[in-house]
Parts: structure tokens; C-alpha cells; sequence
């Protein structure tokens, strides 16, 4: 087990090395292949007795995006032209950062500037995507990266399904939780419930820190695989290797047993057909779903697994019983003060310590804390990144057209996963999309400039 944070730290080094050759490419190594690992990397430092080590590697991705963002700012080649999206990121983390110095909420200060870097970093991460230089970045080179990290997390999810044990319990991720979170074993597996359904049935989530997680990261993997099929013309071509990672990410949103992420790979899936004009595939979904509909309707009560099914789509097993109150009450919540209860009221961190306020959900997480204009803020920037996206498929080519494609389907991929959990929380996903959605806007003012 040793060798996650061996891996960890080996492309944090490789990135830095990339950064001082003038290389900045080298930040998309890290957060592939780095940020997938992060908690394994750190329940293994944990196990093995280097404990003290944690804070230095937990702090490796914050640094990564600083220092990036500052050779950025400093190798501007150009006069910085602010678009309508920029001032919507500018302001979320202005906006909030002030939540954190005024005396808002029952946290501390120390308490609140963590919440704020857990609730506002994406700003940082979208602004490094904006001034980077995009003509040194390999758009193919970024989305084969996700490719061979779908790869390797399927093959180490067969590892798991053959042996019928999660990758957690030999990597210390309960000791790690209940040392640093003071959250106690839970579940039949000895981790958290998080990793079994209602029956028991078992959810893998490979390396990454859980079946959530690991089933928002085949998301990622399945628009960035969309993206590198499809040519100008709407014309897919598969290569043997990208035919492997199409079966790694049908492999990985089947075991993970994500009920949102599963309907966002379909909706993915149906998005991209309609994008492309691919009426055959259209037809193809159609009929799926109308065989996935008799299926359960005749063998619901003999399948624990269409039972689940069921049970989702009803809102009648525990799980989703218990998003309904979580948003209620975090709909209440806001409800009763509008402006906000300041942060770090809602999510991870008064999660651990029992006092959360509308968990479970992205837009509640971020209204709870900081009110409607917070929410506000970030519904916008989410739907004037989809506006833009699918403005580019229709009228640009090549490399914008195929981020533009990424960008829009994964948006909407994850749409659904914002409603269930505290996405932002995946460092992965965030600090990927984010980023690739800076360079998508700061593609779009390349363009501007030349129509100028």
C-alpha cells in the first residue's frame, strides 16, 4: 500500500519540476493522477505511523493551484480583458471570503477560513484554467490522462470484485476517519455506510476516497472520452484504447452503485446524441429505457438490485428519505435567514461535528452558508458555463469545440450528483472541471480577440 503516497508524492514533485521548465501542462498531471488518490495517500501515511506527515501532503494541492495561478498572473502576455463569467467567479470568492472576516455564524475565524477554502477554492482553481497559457496545453494529452486513470481504477475495482473486498480495508481508511474526523467504523465492512446499499450489497469505489466519488470520477471520464471521439463533423472514432476506457467506465458506474451518477451517465449518454445528431443512438436509449422499465416491473420483487432501483425511484429506502429531510431542512433554513448563517454551518465541517444544517446537497450546502446571493452567484456561473458550451458546438471547431463538449456534458452530468451530495468535496472533479472550464473561457476571449 505503500506506493499511494509514493505515486502522491512523485507527481507533486513532477509537477514542480514541469512548472520551473516553463512546462504548465504539468498541473493537469498532478490533478489526475495525484488528487484520485488523496485520501488513499493519506490513510496509508496514516497507517503506516507517518501521521505527521498528513498536513504537508493534505496541503500539496492548495500549493499546487497558488503556485500556478501566481506563474500565471506574473507571465500575463496580454492586457486581462474581464468577461461576465470572470466578475461572477471574482465575486463568489469576494463575497464569501468577507463571511469568513465578519462576525457571522458560530464558528472562529481559524474554523471559517477552512470552511471558505472549502467552499470558495474553485474560484482559484477556474482562474488558473483562465490565464494559463492555453496554446501550451494538449487538450487529447489531458483527456488520454483521464483515460489511463479510468483505466487503472478499473483494474483495480476487478481486484476488488474478484476478491470481494474493498481497497479500504487494507489501507487504514477507518483508522484514518475515526483519528482525524473522530468518526467511528459504521456499516457491515467496518467503514462507513456509505459503501453497501440497504441490502448490503456491496458499493467499490477503487482508490478513490468513496463509491460516490469514484462514480462522479467515471463521469468526468465519460464526457472527457466524448470529447475525444467526436471530430468536427460529429463523426466518432474509436481507438482500441478508448474502447478500453468505455468498458472501464461502464465497469466503474455499475459497481460504484451511484443511483445519481448512474442516471447521469445515461443522461450524459442521451445529451451527447442529441448534441451530435445521432439519431440512431437516440432511438437505441429509447428502447433501452423501455426495456429497463418491463424489466423491473417484472422481476422487482425477485432482484434485490431492481428492488433498489424501486426504491429510488420512490424516494422510499432510507437513504433517500434521509435527502429529502437534509434538504427541508436546509431549504427551512434559508428560508429563515435569507443572507445566510455564515460558514461552515453546512457541510463538511459541521458535519463532523454533528450540527450540520442541509447536508447533501451542493446548492443547499452553499445557501445555508452563504444565502440566496452565494447560491445565486453559483447557479449562475453553473448555467453560463452550460450557455456558452453549447454555443461553441454550433459555431467554433477543433480544440475549443471539443473542450466546449467536455465542459458542456460533464456540467450536466453532474447536475443531479449536486442534488444528493457536497460535490465541490471531490477534489478531483472540482479542481478538473473548474479548471478545464477556465480554459474554455479563456479560449473564448482568444477568439473575441481575433474577431476584434
Amino acid at each position: 500500500m505503500f506506493v499511494f503516497p509514493i505515486l502522491y508524492i512523485s507527481f507533486f514533485i513532477a509537477t514542480l519540476r514541469s512548472l520551473a521548465a516553463d512546462k504548465v501542462k504539468g498541473i493537469m498531471l498532478f490533478v489526475v493522477f495525484a488528487l484520485p488518490i488523496y485520501t488513499t495517500t493519506l490513510s496509508v501515511t496514516h497507517l503506516y505511523g507517518f501521521t505527521a506527515w498528513i498536513p504537508y501532503l493534505q496541503s500539496f494541492k492548495e500549493i499546487t493551484i497558488v503556485l500556478f495561478l501566481g506563474y500565471c498572473i506574473l507571465n500575463i502576455q496580454q492586457k486581462f480583458k474581464w468577461q461576465w463569467m470572470d466578475k461572477i467567479m471574482a465575486g463568489f470568492a469576494i463575497y464569501a471570503f468577507l463571511y469568513a472576516l465578519l462576525p457571522i455564524g458560530s464558528y472562529g475565524l481559524t474554523q471559517k477560513l477552512l470552511a471558505f477554502k472549502s467552499i470558495s477554492f474553485f474560484p482559484f482553481i477556474y482562474f488558473t484554467g483562465r490565464l494559463i497559457h492555453f496554446r501550451k496545453i494538449n487538450l487529447n494529452e489531458i483527456f488520454s490522462f483521464i483515460g489511463l486513470l479510468t483505466i487503472g481504477a478499473a483494474l483495480v475495482l476487478a481486484y476488488e470484485l474478484v476478491t470481494y473486498t474493498h481497497l479500504q480495508t487494507h489501507t487504514g481508511y477507518a483508522l484514518y476517519n475515526q483519528h482525524f474526523y473522530n468518526q467511528d467504523p459504521s456499516g457491515n465492512y467496518g467503514l462507513t455506510w456509505t459503501f453497501e446499499i440497504e441490502n448490503g450489497m456491496k458499493r467499490f469505489a477503487s482508490f478513490f476516497s468513496t463509491p460516490l466519488e469514484f462514480s462522479a470520477a467515471t463521469l468526468v471520464a465519460t464526457a472527457a472520452l466524448a470529447a475525444l471521439i467526436t471530430n468536427n463533423n460529429n463523426q466518432i472514432r474509436f481507438t482500441p484504447f478508448t474502447q478500453v476506457v468505455l468498458i472501464g467506465t461502464v465497469a466503474s458506474i455499475v459497481f460504484a452503485l451511484s443511483r445519481a451518477s448512474f442516471a447521469s451517465y445515461g443522461i450524459i449518454v442521451y445529451v451527447y446524441a442529441w448534441v451530435t445528431n445521432k439519431k440512431q443512438l437516440i432511438k437505441i436509449i429509447h428502447w433501452g429505457m423501455i426495456g429497463v422499465i418491463a424489466l423491473i416491473t417484472l422481476f422487482a420483487i425477485q432482484n434485490d438490485l431492481i428492488e433498489f432501483v424501486i426504491n429510488t425511484i420512490t424516494f422510499s429506502n432510507a437513504s433517500s428519505v434521509g435527502h429529502i429531510i437534509e434538504w427541508v431542512n436546509g431549504i427551512e433554513a434559508i428560508g429563515r435567514q435569507p443572507l445566510g448563517m455564515g460558514l461552515g454551518e453546512s457541510g463538511r465541517l459541521s458535519a463532523f461535528e454533528g450540527v450540520n444544517t442541509g447536508g447533501e446537497n451542493q446548492f443547499i450546502i452553499i445557501g445555508v452558508q452563504l444565502g440566496l446571493v452565494g447560491l445565486g452567484l453559483y447557479l449562475a456561473a453553473y448555467i453560463l458555463t452550460i450557455k456558452y458550451a453549447i454555443k461553441t458546438i454550433k459555431t467554433q471547431t477543433g480544440k475549443i469545440r471539443r473542450l466546449a463538449m467536455f465542459v458542456l456534458l460533464i456540467k450536466i452530468g453532474l447536475f443531479i450528483p449536486l442534488f444528493t451530495a457536497e460535490v465541490e468535496s471531490y477534489i478531483y472533479i472540482s479542481y478538473t472541471t473548474w479548471f478545464l472550464t477556465g480554459l474554455l473561457f479563456n479560449m473564448k476571449a482568444q477568439v473575441l480577440n481575433k474577431i476584434n
